[in-house]
């Protein structure tokens, strides 16, 4: 594997030869775009078990869920850039006034630059790899740093790209705090950010002392609502497959329940039911649930274990970094348990008599990541649907509007800023350059001084 030195000189080197590169313009050649991108699918492809054992690794991910989640999302985001990019790259033409006539007008799609990618460690790989192909897409160069907090897939990663990859055009850079440190000291085109509240905070006053504009990907506390008109069951089944997805480590995780008093002692019985169906009487013995990723954040979930009455779980093991999925009643909404996101296997509930109250506490709150419906009422999926500002989410089901390249994917407020996915994912590395293309065939005189138009006669082209 070839490694990467992270001190300021060697960073600031690279940079150096990534700007060279990109004056070339190699970059924004089409054939040369496709080709870098296939060749990041052909690596992926050929690379999946070394993937996943290093997601197994760090997380303790089970396989179904390290290629459902990690390998099929970064696939199947390839691929679609990869069939539609030749479309995207082409000049959009837009209209024209008539007062500009005989003018045209364009809009091109320019690539930024330098870029920098910063990855979280609850999805390391596809959090990593999306946002790069939208980034090789859009035809910049790239340096990513994968989180040191998962160092078995961090080492694949740079591995893949390192062994693989001119530094020129991309380079992967492992290390601490210290390496992102130095890293937002330089100035990028962009800065491409995944991660908690706190430290985007920290990449965006870093980026602003380069006036290096910033996409964020933060998180929050995603609600799930839950009324009287609705299928228990499969509610129960979408709701649990969420929140204890990844082992409740996901940015889109239904953070909290909202459940209608009149129905929620049985959603409770169909949670409770599921969650053993799920994971067996003994969920610490199951294949099919992740581990807390480190002490630290074990801790910080064991701390929240005393809040509320626990209806069920409540099992923890920090030799394992084990914590079972956790169903906690009688929460306070001013309890510490309410006041940050959790992001891990516990799932607080809170009771509501009027949607207005939910929607009302909710509101209340910074705006979610993502926000989740569960009713057959049309009326109050709307009502909830334009009352409350939130990233993106979904009606009668959880995570799964990740999964549509069509929707872009980002938070509002403090859960982020800006988009990717799909089409956003080539928006967000490119500049909009408009264009307008005039003709030496005409030479309207009016426009020139000294000016013969009277003041009356301009006024009527606002009429």
């Amino acid at each position: 594997m070839v490694t990467i030195p992270a001190t300021s000189n060697d960073i600031q080197t690279i940079i150096a030869k990534q700007r060279a590169f990109f004056a070339t313009g190699k970059t924004k050649e089409y054939d040369y775009r496709i080709t870098q991108l296939n060749k990041l699918l052909s690596l992926i492809k050929d690379n999946d078990q070394l993937i996943l054992d290093a997601l197994r690794a760090d997380l303790r991910k089970p396989a179904i869920e390290g290629f459902g989640s990690e390998l099929l999302g970064t696939i199947s985001e390839i691929k679609y850039l990869i069939k539609n990019l030749k479309n995207w790259m082409k000049p959009q033409k837009v209209s024209t006034p008539i007062n500009l006539f005989p003018s045209s007008s364009y809009i091109y799609a320019e690539p930024l630059g330098v870029v920098l990618i910063v990855a979280p460690w609850n999805y390391p790989f596809v959090l990593t790899m999306q946002p790069l192909a939208g980034a090789i897409a859009a035809g910049n160069c790239a340096i990513v740093k994968p989180s040191e907090h998962t160092p078995h897939t961090s080492k694949a990663i740079a591995t893949l790209i390192n062994n693989n990859f001119d530094p020129s055009l991309i380079t992967a850079i492992e290390g601490g705090i210290d390496t992102n440190q130095a890293l937002l000291a330089e100035k990028f085109d962009h800065i491409f950010f995944t991660g908690g509240t706190a430290i985007g905070k920290i990449v965006m006053e870093a980026a602003a002392k380069h006036l290096t504009p910033v996409t964020l990907e933060l998180g929050g506390k995603s609600p799930c609502i839950v009324d009287s008109d609705c299928n228990l069951e499969i509610a129960a089944k979408r709701i649990i497959w969420g929140k204890f997805y990844n082992s409740g480590q996901t940015c889109v995780a239904p953070d909290y329940l909202l459940v209608q008093r009149e129905v929620k002692s049985d959603l409770i019985e169909q949670i409770i039911a599921c969650l053993k169906t799920f994971f067996g009487e003994n969920p610490q013995q199951s294949p099919d649930l992740g581990r807390i990723v480190n002490e630290r954040q074990f801790d910080r979930l064991a701390g929240l274990l005393g809040e509320g009455r626990i209806l069920v779980g409540g099992q923890s093991d920090r030799d394992d970094k084990f914590i079972a999925p956790t169903l906690i009643d009688q929460v306070s909404p001013n309890s510490k348990i309410m006041a940050d996101e959790i992001f891990g296997p516990i799932l607080p509930i809170l009771e509501y008599d009027q949607l207005s109250e939910a929607i009302a506490f909710v509101n209340a709150q910074p705006k979610p990541l993502a926000l989740y419906i569960f009713s057959k009422n049309k009326q109050n999926q709307d009502q909830i649907l334009q009352e409350v500002p939130f990233g993106g989410g979904c009606v009668n089901d959880t995570i799964m509007h990740l999964g549509n390249p069509e929707l872009p994917f980002g938070g509002v407020g403090n859960s982020g800023m800006g988009s990717y996915h799909g089409k956003a994912s080539f928006d967000v590395f490119t500049h909009r350059k408009s264009v307008l293309r005039n003709s030496f065939r005409f030479d309207l005189q009016w426009r020139y001084p000294p000016y013969t138009m009277s003041l009356e006669t301009l006024k009527k082209f606002i009429k």
